[in-house]
């Protein structure tokens, strides 16, 4: 694909957002996009579609020793979702799980505070929620956003990533409403790999797109 590999995750996000123009100017839309990575591309979806943007705070449970393969992924209010297939390929203990799980909890806590400070989470119930990353490898974060976000009586649950490996696309397509996924190369390799630069988002970028967000977009006031 022409497009391939992405400059960064702007010019990814914001290619993208030509696939989701169909969402611009509705006053149900919000686009919450996975940290750190999903950040900069949400922010340029949030921007070309009018909408706001927020953070969906979501921990992967890394493997022992192999802390890059996820066995699974957490989400706030109490939310785990496991990779069976790599747990038990592993042969991970449920005591090491719950370790695990335990330490990525606190993270998420942190980051809660980190990134949104005094200002609570905006509302989400009835409306049409945009969930952004960065890509999707074995899906086992946006999994555990899909499975959060069902809690939340969302009319409708959007995916859009830049990249993604075919089968997880397909997969994670039954269980949205709608996913988008700019591209599914193969061989897939890894989401990083689609990328010139993927180095990592730090924690003052994603307060600094949130906060300009927050000045920048306006929402519109009416849904198509």
């Amino acid at each position: 694909m022409e497009d391939l590999p992405f400059r960064d995750r702007t010019q990814a996000g914001r290619l993208l957002s030509r696939k989701l123009a169909g969402y611009a100017d509705r006053g149900d839309v919000i686009v919450l996009a996975l940290p750190r990575g999903g950040v900069p591309v949400g922010y340029e979806i949030a921007k070309a579609l009018r909408a706001p943007l927020d953070v969906f705070l979501v921990r992967k449970l890394g493997a022992p020793g192999q802390e890059e393969l996820a066995m699974g992924a957490i989400a706030a209010g109490g939310v785990r979702v496991l990779n069976e297939e790599v747990v038990r390929a592993l042969g991970v203990s449920p005591r090491v799980i719950d370790s695990v799980a335990a330490r990525e909890s606190r993270e998420l806590a942190r980051r809660d505070q980190l990134y949104r400070g005094r200002r609570p989470a905006p509302p989400v119930a009835g409306r049409t929620v945009i969930l952004v990353d960065d890509g999707l490898a074995t899906g086992s974060t946006m999994r555990a956003a899909i499975q959060a976000s069902r809690q939340k009586k969302l009319s409708r649950i959007v995916v859009a990533v830049p990249v993604a490996a075919a089968p997880t696309c397909e997969e994670l397509a039954s269980l949205v409403d709608e996913i988008v996924c700019y591209a599914t190369p193969d061989p897939f390799y890894s989401v990083g790999f689609w990328y010139d630069d993927f180095s990592q988002t730090t924690d003052d970028q994603i307060r600094d797109l949130l906060e300009r967000a927050g000045k920048e977009l306006t929402p519109a006031t009416s849904s198509k």
